[in-house]
């Protein structure tokens, strides 16, 4: 189960990490477009854009219909549940972490003021 897990965050934060790729959601989020439509949009070659969309397609983030000689995409089943709790645990970590930090600082920052004094 966590390998699975694992392959999936992997593939999701693969395929989120490409600015063309979150376009192309951002896009779809819309509405649905051919392949075609989508590498007009961006600017890029046929053969490029259907790259893209295999690897949000493997994310499961996109899903596609071949309806004669057109490919037809849409936003896919996954709706990024796991990452985004992975995401929060983490940003719960860190939080907590830096406001440990922020109690040394302070406590060091007054220590520093009380043997100011002293002297």
């Amino acid at each position: 189960m966590v390998q699975l897990l694992t392959a999936r965050l992997d593939a999701s934060f693969a395929a989120l990490s490409d600015a063309t790729r979150r376009g192309v959601l951002e896009q779809l989020g819309r509405a649905d477009a051919s392949i075609t439509e989508l590498a007009d949009r961006f600017h890029m070659t046929l053969t490029g854009m259907k790259k893209h969309v295999g690897v949000l397609e493997k994310a499961g983030l996109v899903a596609t219909e071949k309806i004669g000689r057109v490919r037809t995409c849409r936003l896919g089943p996954r709706v990024l549940a796991e990452e985004t709790a992975w995401i929060e645990a983490h940003r719960r970590l860190w939080t907590a972490r830096f406001d440990a930090l922020d109690k040394v600082l302070e406590h060091l920052k007054q220590k520093e003021e009380a043997d100011g004094r002293d002297e």
